[in-house]
């Protein structure tokens, strides 16, 4: 893992959580947990409305949070309940926390390739709905990353569990002076809980 996501991760702290946080992932957890039991795969999906931000921001620390902790066989996604484009300042956000990223197509979505180490494959990131075919058709578990999403898919075709994770948008904070440090406080947030679930796992 690049140093400089060692280092962020290293200065994050689970007192940071809340119980009633921990009770939100409690089901999240208990999930990963049975497929690793079973060893069988992992597949996360995180969905979002415009899948632009927080369900991206989950998707790229899930999957580290996974490396970090050594657990296998993790793969994790996400989408939208309507496709827009990943947001720049997201990108912006993660690369100061140490990943690497390039564009690798340009467009109204462009296409981003996320790095977290040298070797593994990168996060292909990119806004898409959250049933497109480059993402899971069954057998996964759809992590609601906000309310609007939550409350506008009841049913989730193929997810063997739904479970509601909501976080509070950075987009409030666009154009505004306050926008940097929003997008970094979320994504740190998104960070912590996500590497706390992982934390939680026991290898067999």
């Amino acid at each position: 893992m690049f140093p400089k996501i060692k280092s962020t991760i290293e200065q994050l702290s689970f007192d940071t959580i809340s119980e009633e946080r921990k009770q939100v992932v409690a089901p999240l957890v208990q999930f990963i947990q049975s497929k690793a039991n079973s060893g069988l795969p992992i597949r996360l999906n995180f969905i979002c409305t415009h899948n632009s931000r927080r369900s991206h921001l989950s998707q790229v620390w899930a999957q580290t949070a996974a490396a970090y902790y050594n657990i296998k066989n993790v793969f994790c996604y996400s989408g939208g309940t309507e496709a827009t484009a990943l947001f720049p300042k997201v990108a912006e956000t993660l690369t100061n926390s140490g990943f690497e990223i390039k564009v690798i197509s340009k467009s109204d979505n462009p296409i981003y390739a996320i790095k977290y180490t040298t070797n593994e494959h990168p996060i292909i990131g990119f806004s898409k709905n959250y049933e497109d075919d480059f993402n899971p058709q069954s057998e996964f578990a759809a992590i609601l990353t906000c309310t609007q999403a939550d409350g506008g898919c009841p049913f989730i075709a193929g997810a063997e569990k739904r479970i509601p994770i909501t976080f509070e948008d950075p987009k409030a904070f666009d154009n505004t002076p306050l926008q940097a440090e929003k997008y970094q406080e979320r994504s740190l947030q998104i960070a912590t809980e996500l590497l706390y679930v992982f934390s939680q796992i026991k290898s067999l």
